[in-house]
């Protein structure tokens, strides 16, 4: 046996050995606005002269290269230099497309030097650009996108089973996202309805080419957003060969095939698969959730002017519930019985599926875009969860919309870009409910019951106007926006959404610049509010419901060193919200209710809370660079809303204070890297119970947990969370194919936060709650001390054939 582990280890290691410098980079350089390949264009990698020069089509090819991670960069005269990271192997050729952006300034070493940061003249701060193999590669993230972005600046970290994304401050709900220009409603398995988040991301970090991460300055073309914008760019499918990913890792098992169609077209597909349900019953853990997902592009140039192409995106996720809480001499036995008798099962899925059609003129691009997309949610609980008995909690809704967006940029001689487009959708919410709740103001139980049906029909315009100065030093930016719907007259006047923007950006060394934004913007609130009826009515449509009103600053210093992938940023942030929701049943804003599995804003609400969030951000980043990598980000932000006392700010649910993360890798040799994150997260507010409403027999047989004591609210912390997330990767190179095995610990020194006690009784040996002797109207009640944070090692093999 040894010797037979000595023999098939001496294979890895010569393999590896024997094709080393056998990687090939091959691609096109094209150009904006008339999709013109490039040719006599360099491209070389950064720090070496190894490189080549476009042909006549624009095509050039490295071969001999050994494997690893490179920075390639694109000079042309006449165009801005582009830069990107690029991972080559034995196994394929690795293909990277450059389109270069026409520039005013002349190509120098000095003042011209391309660099794997990106900014737009309409968004000059508060944009990111992640390359895939920055998602790839990122410690604790285990390959999800949503995980990366913890390590920005702005972004909270939430609990480890979790994947809401809080930007500044803002709830999950205001953050929009689009897979190549097409809007989905959640990039998350188990979304959390009315909200964006879920514990797993359902993208396939395979098919991304780069992620533009808009934490504000928002293009006028992306509407609806409060907090975020992010824009997921897919690469095209190979048009050389075909070729096939396997990964294998702790929770689920993947597949992605790519490859030409024909000569003028090439796809891409994936499936991807869990088993947690499985193994969280081998541990013994009171729910048993599973999912799937689906992806695929499909992209066919027409011709060199005309080109199409086609998105699909879809999960299926179950959420089930264990049949037992285990033993009643288990250390966990009493908070598995209050979380099978609280949390419901689900049944969910959703899909989107779109097409985009480019056209190319000569001083211009116009581009629409039609999509659909789908969810389904199914929620359901029955008392001591036998199904043979009526259920207590019946929730079946459906959101599904129909877009159509409409847009072009054109290109003047005089260095003035336009963009503009107009945008239409239909959509229809339907929601069956049956459910019981507290009612604050009767302080009593209440039924909930209706049966709901939306048609919505939206509609939109927006345009900008960019222009260059002084060599392109100084660059201004003054765009709009209009929206509404035929909800309510209130919402029914374009004019009354009206949603200005200006950017500016000064270069005033070839190093420094400062950077500028400011703007009004208006989201929707969710169908869940929307579709809320009661006695038949759409009860918010009474309430004179309207958009969400957010008004921003945003300014900037930035410092470069773009021969060396280094960049500082110092950010100040101001968020400004009026016309929020706010719940007449609970007193509240909806912004202080968080976010958990279920759904959030199906009640009656008003649009009457103010909101603020202000802060400050640093980052230093430096992109790969002779082998190494890091990010540190800290951000100071400060989120309070009005609840009952519109003169009273009180904290939100996502006021988390201090911010800090600190992450860095390295490239070793023998094909090894290793990465680690550090994150800090200030505690968050919650709001205490009200016990003595808890324990009320009735109250709590209907809900099962405990009632808030929304006059206190907010007003206790949670302690400070934090965590250590390290990664390791080994590579092995082929011939034909390679492996990567990885390990993924997040938080490896098992970092446990005090989080908020639960409120459940006292339960005898059967699990039944404990009457109160002294008050048989009443259950004895119990706290149980919980902790946020959790061990989690997960080991991958990757295989690329």
């Amino acid at each position: 046996m040894k010797q037979s582990f000595l023999t098939l280890f001496s294979i890895f290691i010569i393999s590896s050995s024997l094709f080393a410098q056998s990687g090939i980079v091959r691609g096109k350089v094209t150009e904006v606005p008339k999709n013109e390949t490039v040719p006599y264009a360099t491209v070389v990698i950064q720090g070496t002269t190894k490189g080549a020069t476009t042909d006549d089509n624009g095509n050039y090819e490295i071969k001999g290269l050994e494997p690893g991670l490179y920075n390639l960069v694109v000079n042309y005269v006449g165009y801005a230099p582009a830069s990107q990271e690029v991972e080559v192997t034995n196994s394929r050729p690795a293909q990277v497309n450059f389109q270069l952006k026409p520039s005013t300034q002349e190509l120098n070493e000095v003042e011209v030097v391309a660099n794997g940061f990106y900014k737009s003249d309409e968004s000059p701060v508060s944009v990111q650009r992640i390359g895939v193999t920055e998602v790839k590669r990122a410690p604790g993230a285990n390959r999800d996108i949503s995980r990366v972005l913890q390590s920005l600046p702005g972004v909270a970290s939430t609990a480890s089973f979790r994947n809401d994304i809080l930007i500044r401050g803002g709830a999950p709900n205001e953050n929009r996202f689009y897979l190549d220009g097409i809007e989905i409603p959640n990039i998350n398995h188990f979304a959390t309805q009315g909200a964006s988040g879920g514990p797993v991301g359902m993208i396939n970090v395979d098919f991304i080419e780069n992620v533009e991460f808009y934490s504000g300055a928002y293009p006028s073309g992306r509407g609806n957003a409060l907090s975020s914008v992010m824009e997921f760019s897919q690469k095209d499918g190979r048009t050389d060969q075909h070729t096939t990913n396997l990964i294998l890792g702790t929770s689920d098992v993947g597949i992605t095939f790519e490859g030409p169609v024909t000569d003028k077209s090439s796809i891409i597909v994936s499936a991807r698969q869990s088993y947690l349900q499985a193994l969280f019953s081998v541990l013994g853990l009171p729910f048993l959730p599973t999912y799937n997902d689906f992806q695929l592009k499909y992209k066919y140039d027409i011709n060199q002017r005309n080109k199409i192409s086609i998105i699909g995106l879809g999960a299926i996720d179950q959420f089930k519930l264990a049949d037992s809480p285990g033993e009643p001499t288990d250390e966990d036995y009493e908070q598995n019985v209050y979380t099978l008798n609280n949390l419901p099962e689900q049944n969910q899925w959703n899909y989107t599926i779109g097409a985009k059609y480019e056209h190319f003129r000569d001083n211009s691009t116009f581009t629409f875009v039609a999509s659909r997309n789908m969810l389904t949610n199914n929620q359901f609980k029955h008392p001591g969860n036998d199904r043979n008995q009526a259920k207590i909690y019946d929730y079946n809704s459906t959101e599904a919309e129909n877009k159509f967006r409409l847009e072009g940029v054109t290109f003047t001689n005089n260095g003035f870009t336009f963009s503009y487009g107009v945008n239409y959708e239909y959509a229809t919410y339907t929601n069956k409910t049956f459910q019981t709740l507290y009612d604050y103001d009767d302080d009593q139980l209440k039924t909930i019951t209706f049966d709901s049906n939306l048609p919505l029909n939206k509609w939109g315009a927006f345009g900008t106007v960019s222009k260059k100065l002084a060599s392109d030093k100084v660059t201004l930016s003054l765009g709009a926006r209009v929206d509404a719907n035929d909800y309510s007259d209130t919402m029914g006047n374009l004019l009354d959404q009206f949603s200005p923007r200006f950017s500016a950006s000064y270069q005033f060394t070839p190093r420094w610049s400062l950077n500028f934004n400011t703007g009004i913007y208006y989201q929707l609130p969710t169908y869940t509010t929307l579709g809320y009826k009661e006695d038949g009515k759409f009860v918010n449509k009474e309430n004179d419901l309207t958009y969400i009103r957010n008004k921003q600053l945003v300014g900037g210093l930035e410092y470069k060193i773009p021969e060396k992938n280094l960049k500082f940023t110092v950010e100040g942030f101001q968020k400004l919200y009026d016309q929020y929701p706010y719940s007449i049943n609970n007193q509240i804003s909806l912004a202080n209710l968080g976010a958990d599995f279920g759904v959030i804003g199906s009640e009656a609400v008003t649009s009457t809370s103010l909101g603020r969030s202000r802060g400050v951000e640093f980052l230093a980043q430096q992109k790969f660079y002779k082998g190494f990598y890091g990010i540190l980000a800290y951000t100071y932000v400060q989120s309070e809303f009005t609840n009952a006392d519109p003169n009273v700010y009180a904290p939100s649910s996502w006021d988390s204070r201090n911010i800090v993360s600190l992450t860095g890798g390295k490239k070793l040799k023998r094909n090894w890297e290793i990465g680690a994150r550090w994150l800090y997260s200030g505690g968050t507010p919650y709001t205490p119970y009200d016990v003595d409403a808890s324990m009320d027999r009735q109250v709590w047989d209907a809900e099962r947990r405990g009632v808030r004591d929304y006059s206190q609210i907010n007003t206790l912390r949670l302690d400070a969370q934090h965590q250590l997330d390290v990664r390791v990767d080994k590579h092995y190179y082929f011939n034909k194919w390679s492996i990567n095995f990885f390990l993924d610990i997040q938080n490896i020194y098992n970092y446990k936060s005090k989080g908020q006690p639960i409120l459940t009784t006292e339960i005898d040996q059967m699990g039944n709650p404990v009457v109160d002797p002294n008050d048989p109207s009443k259950y004895v009640p119990k706290f149980i001390e919980t902790t946020n944070g959790l061990l989690q090692p997960s080991i991958g093999i990757i295989v690329e054939l």
